[in-house]
């Protein structure tokens, strides 16, 4: 069974579309497993609604397989006796335009083409012809709403967003991103799940916010027995997911850079040229297309930095895995695969796998900048407040420290929020002090700017860290998740 939280601004911007009174086209991109799909057939309940899909990659998928499939989903769904040509897709196209305007349904009827790049990433007139059948049928049908879906998010980019033929045709983009905490926290208790916070963060560590991923535990076995059963079993769900998700979005001479790009950045944050030196490839070139697609399919983030004076972006910027399941994977499953494969992990200890709290650190800084509105409603501050919010990252030189700030909110009232992310399974003590005064005392900021420092943990403070009076404020991650 499916569930289905959330995503309320979304289904609104979809609702929003039904009252147009004329056609509308939409785009809906996300990475794979994050609910595009069932976004739409949440949407579309109570709807006409029709649903076709490409075939996936491989090495014998041709355009001419892609229409086939497509004619074979045409057929089932409006239930067409007579043959249908499945050589063009600009009769393929006009013939589901005719359909669908022969249903004479007066309420809306949505068509969602489902992993749009595997229908037309090899076929070069695809899109050209779709553009054609939208401006001469799909755009005559008031009551339409057709949905292009898919998880290349950098090939919609490139040859829909960015299309002269589609500009002016698309009425809404979504970007589908993962559930928020609240979010999470609802669909762990609709799976039957009644844990501790600390054990939610185990799961959300491995999983993010990806809805897909959350439901794959089983509430009848324990947090540990689950991630065991998921990542180090040979038949476990999360053991070739990597695998999957990798394949499906990048061709096979491009798939060897992005690994490395990503088992890199396992490790934790790089700029551009530390991630070029590292792997050996020319900052000059396509390496930074490589690290664009990353980016675009979730699971690379990009972190702007900064400058604190005049409050704009610099040209560098920070790169780090912002998809939990990516580094998790590449941190202990990967490495340990041969072992997986012949049964030796089955009884593994969760916690005693090496770095263990480490990575469960970098995992719980990426739920909190996931979060980081919610962050930001804590502490009382309004969007229209901040100047820039993001990880901060100043290079040591002759006449300035190093220093490295997990979240930095700077506001127009001159403030510094700086906020230490603590993951730890013992409760903070007071060494975390001494840490965040010197990040501050580092931190080269103009004259007139206030720092108040912040600490969100997980697992508890001590009485000593509580009763210092030092932090601005304490936020209790896991109160988020009760």
């Amino acid at each position: 069974m499916t569930y289905f939280v959330g995503r309320t601004s979304e289904l609104q911007t979809l609702e929003d579309l039904t009252h147009k009174k004329s056609a509308s086209l939409a785009v809906i991109k996300g990475r794979r497993r994050i609910g595009k799909s069932r976004l739409v057939e949440e949407f579309a309940k109570k709807k006409t609604f029709f649903y076709f899909t490409g075939i996936p990659p491989t090495s014998e998928t041709t355009p001419d397989l892609q229409r086939e499939e497509f004619v074979r989903q045409l057929h089932e769904q409006f239930k067409i006796k007579s043959p249908i040509k499945s050589d063009d897709w600009g009769d393929i196209f006009a013939l589901l335009a005719k359909e669908i305007h022969q249903k004479n349904t007066k309420g809306p009827i949505v068509v969602m083409f489902d992993e749009i790049s595997w229908m037309g990433s090899k076929d070069p007139v695809f899109l050209g012809k779709l553009k054609v059948v939208w401006d001469m049928h799909f755009s005559k049908i008031p009551n339409l709403i057709l949905i292009l879906c898919g998880s290349v998010s950098i090939w919609i980019e490139k040859n829909i967003l960015s299309s002269t033929g589609f500009i002016g045709r698309i009425r809404t983009t979504i970007t589908l991103k993962e559930l928020n905490l609240d979010e999470c926290n609802q669909l762990l208790t609709q799976l039957g799940f009644k844990i501790s916070p600390m054990e939610k963060f185990m799961i959300l560590g491995i999983t993010g916010g990806v809805p897909w991923y959350i439901e794959q535990f089983d509430a009848r076995y324990s947090v540990s027995e689950n991630i065991r059963k998921l990542c180090f079993d040979a038949a476990g769900t999360f053991v070739d997911e990597f695998k999957r998700i990798f394949d499906d979005l990048f061709e096979p001479r491009r798939l060897t850079v992005s690994k490395e790009i990503v088992e890199y950045l396992s490790d934790g944050s790089a700029e551009y040229e530390d991630i070029s030196t590292y792997i050996k490839y020319p900052t000059s070139g396509s390496l930074s297309d490589y690290i664009a697609e990353l980016v675009s399919a979730g699971f690379v983030g990009r972190d702007n930095i900064w400058n604190l004076k005049t409050g704009k972006v610099v040209r560098s910027s920070s790169y780090r895995i912002k998809d939990n399941y990516v580094r998790f994977y590449l941190k202990y499953i990967q490495p340990h695969l041969s072992k997986i494969e012949d049964g030796q992990f089955t009884d593994v200890s969760i916690s005693s796998l090496p770095g263990w709290d480490a990575i469960m650190g970098l995992q719980f800084e990426n739920i909190v900048l996931s979060n980081r509105s919610t962050i930001n409603k804590i502490l009382g501050i309004h969007p229209e407040e901040i100047i820039c919010s993001n990880p901060y990252f100043q290079h040591k030189t002759l006449e300035q420290e190093g220093c490295q700030i997990d979240y930095l909110i700077q506001t127009r009232f001159n403030n510094l929020y700086v906020c230490e992310i603590k993951f730890s399974k013992k409760e903070i003590q007071t060494t975390v002090i001494k840490e965040v005064q010197n990040k501050i005392e580092n931190l080269k900021r103009p004259k007139g700017f206030a720092c108040i420092p912040i600490l969100i943990h997980v697992n508890g403070a001590s009485a000593e860290v509580e009763d210092s009076g030092y932090f601005g404020k304490i936020i209790d991650f896991s109160s988020l998740l009760n």
